[in-house]
């Protein structure tokens, strides 16, 4: 492509709206524009990397068996109200209707529909197993769009789905998933971790996310240096104290009510009783469960997990009482109604905690002795914590969820009568495992991990472009750019030859924002030595090639990688 042909409209200015880094770029670089809030047009550009990152998963599917269908984007409700979902999906479903007054809605997933399609065609257990995946647009109204393509109402998904007969082949569809994505993911060229998290919506027994590792990412992961152990905070546990020991101890004195005037924070309380530390402090915070209220209660240093804590009350999700009665002062001694006591907390043996009354606290505080609750971990983890596989500290990072895969198991197939007869007859539950990639989300999550201060930074595998040829003035150079860029094509590559009329400074900078591999740079000096300066954008290296040679050192490179 010659750029004075391309449609690619750069920006010199980071414009106002955008607030990570790959948003900044991305509409810097030409590559996408906003039409709305989290609504997104890509340009050639960003099309042609939306592109190589669905060539690589096709290739990577089709090698794992997979086979593709291409699913409906607009459904009938009928298949959502049949799993529960309609409700459940809540506002963040776009519904609409058809001029018959029927309901309908932009499909967020295609758990139910695919699971339709192979109830209405799989009848025997020889007709399993079965993979089948799309690539196609997803809708959700997210109640906050925000990080460019991190989080759209509208975006590029691969969906991927397992039928088997056993849960010991499912769980095989499963792992062989994980490798397909292992393989996906480092072809990406990115570094990620798989990480143990929560089923959500989707339902089934367990799953996992493959997290890219970015500053910006929206999920915190918990990950131990000394194994590979790694969770999202959602779900990630730690080595639970030992309490039978720490209960041990010389006998405490009776709970003590203290004034505690304008102490409601923990950093208050500190300070009150002499810099002790925020382990010893009993943290009560009051969450609806449905229409119950709840007491949880975490050690000073922790914080509440609302998804551990919605699972271990059986619920989907609880809320958050902002303004309880004595809030700040709240405690689990005389509390009436359910609790739900952290191990750490339960382990704390000299405790204080809120009086329940204005402006008072109480020391002295055991569990088991002056109060009692279910305890269970639902608190979450910090940095330092042992691992629950090894003992060692786990450490915090952050991440962008680009892809998760799901052991749906028979949620589905058991609601929606999706079966098949069995070796002796018998109709028995399709058992059903789920995977997800965030194609477009995978183009920023490239750009949050792969930049620097120039611009854009692709992989080979990924770039809209391997090379761009840069003529820097007058008519020679030109001319043999040109040759190198009919070369270059000739021999099956990805060329953008920059043939505009801009000074040397402006195409040299372009070619850094756009975040081409490779740059061939033709200038007169260069030429009257024999040479044509090869930049690898990745690295910066910079090397003078013999003219004669160039194509042939470019071939290698983009075959070999950089």
């Amino acid at each position: 492509m010659r750029y004075s042909r391309a449609f690619l409209p750069t920006l010199r200015e980071t414009p106002k709206e955008a607030t990570t880094v790959s948003h900044a770029l991305l509409l810097r670089a030409g590559y996408v524009r906003m039409v709305g809030a989290g609504i997104y047009e890509f340009l050639p550009l960003g099309v042609r990397v939306l592109r190589r990152i669905s060539e690589i998963i096709r290739e990577e599917m089709d090698r794992a068996g997979a086979q593709e269908v291409l699913m409906p984007a607009v459904l009938p409700a009928e298949y959502f109200k049949e799993t529960g979902r309609w409700d459940k999906f809540g506002p963040t479903l776009f519904r609409l209707s058809d001029r018959k007054a029927g309901e309908y809605h932009l499909a967020p997933t295609h758990e139910e529909i695919i699971t339709d399609m192979v109830r209405r065609e799989i009848r025997s257990y020889r007709q399993l197993p079965v993979s089948l995946y799309q690539i196609q647009m997803k809708y959700r109204d997210e109640p906050r769009p925000r990080a460019g393509l991190l989080r759209c109402r509208e975006f590029l998904m691969k969906d991927a789905y397992s039928f088997d007969v056993t849960p010991e082949a499912a769980r095989a569809s499963y792992d062989a998933m994980e490798a397909t994505y292992h393989r996906i993911f480092t072809r990406l060229g990115l570094e990620y971790r798989v990480v143990a998290a929560d089923s959500g919506a989707m339902g089934g027994s367990g799953s996992a996310e493959f997290q890219v590792l970015a500053h910006s990412g929206e999920d915190a992961i918990a990950a131990c240096g000394a194994c590979d152990y790694a969770a999202n905070v959602e779900v990630a546990t730690a080595t639970a104290p030992d309490a039978a020991a720490s209960v041990a101890q010389a006998e405490l004195p009776p709970p003590a009510k203290v004034h505690t005037p304008g102490a409601k924070t923990i950093e208050q309380l500190v300070e009150f009783f002499g810099g002790i530390e925020p382990a010893r402090l009993l943290k009560s915070l009051v969450y609806l469960a449905g229409e119950r209220q709840v007491l949880a209660v975490v050690r000073g240093d922790h914080e509440v997990n609302e998804i551990k804590l919605a699972r271990v009350l059986g619920v989907d999700e609880v809320l958050w009482v902002a303004e309880p009665e004595h809030a700040g002062f709240l405690g689990p001694v005389g509390w009436d109604g359910p609790m739900v006591v952290d191990p750490a907390a339960a382990a704390v043996t000299d405790g204080i905690c809120g009086a329940n009354e204005g402006e008072h606290h109480l020391r002295h505080v055991r569990h088991g002795r002056d109060f009692a609750g279910e305890v269970a971990d639902i608190r979450m983890v910090a940095t330092g914590d042992p691992c629950p596989r090894c003992g060692a500290g786990l450490e915090l990072y952050r991440g962008i969820e680009a892809g998760h895969i799901f052991m749906l198991g028979t949620h589905y197939s058991q609601t929606m009568k999706a079966e098949f007869l069995d070796a002796e007859g018998n109709s028995r539950p399709i058992i059903m495992g789920c995977y997800g990639i965030g194609v477009s989300r995978l183009v920023a999550a490239v750009v949050e991990q792969l930049h620097d201060d120039d611009g854009l930074v692709w992989p080979l595998e990924v770039a809209p472009y391997s090379v761009i040829v840069t003529p820097l003035g007058g008519d020679e150079p030109a001319a043999v750019a040109e040759e190198l860029y009919e070369a270059l094509r000739a021999r099956g590559l990805q060329v953008l030859l920059d043939d505009r009329n801009e000074r040397p400074g402006v195409k040299l900078k372009d070619a850094d924002l756009l975040g081409i591999p490779l740059r061939l740079t033709v200038g007169k000096r260069g030429l009257q030595e024999g040479k044509i300066e090869l930049k690898r954008r990745r690295s910066g290296e910079t090397t003078f090639v013999p003219r004669p040679r160039c194509v042939d050192e470019v071939v290698r490179i983009v075959a070999e990688g950089p």
